[in-house]
């Protein structure tokens, strides 16, 4: 019995076949689907860039990662470099 390379396990789909440039453009691009499509490869699922949905989350994630970011530059400015005296008592 041969192996499938593609399916769904517990409603989870999966695809294991060699994927071709066109097939992973036009998983990515599927106007009149949801925000969420199967994979071109893989498991699971991944955004539709056709949807405005899924830009809003891209747009959500990029905020997120610049202000996150910016608080750790802030962070390192705030750190002192002197040396810390530590005083202990017998």
């Amino acid at each position: 019995m041969a192996d499938k390379t593609s399916g769904n396990l517990f409603g989870i789909p999966y695809n294991f076949d060699q994927p071709s440039l066109k097939r992973m453009l036009s998983a990515h691009w599927q106007p009149g689907e949801g925000m969420l499509v199967e994979k071109p490869f893989g498991v699971g699922y991944t955004l539709n860039l056709a949807s405005w949905r899924s830009w809003v989350v891209v747009a959500v994630a990029a905020v997120l990662w610049w202000q996150q970011d910016q608080s750790a530059g802030e962070v390192e400015a705030d750190e002192d470099d002197d040396p810390v005296e530590v005083v202990v008592e017998d």
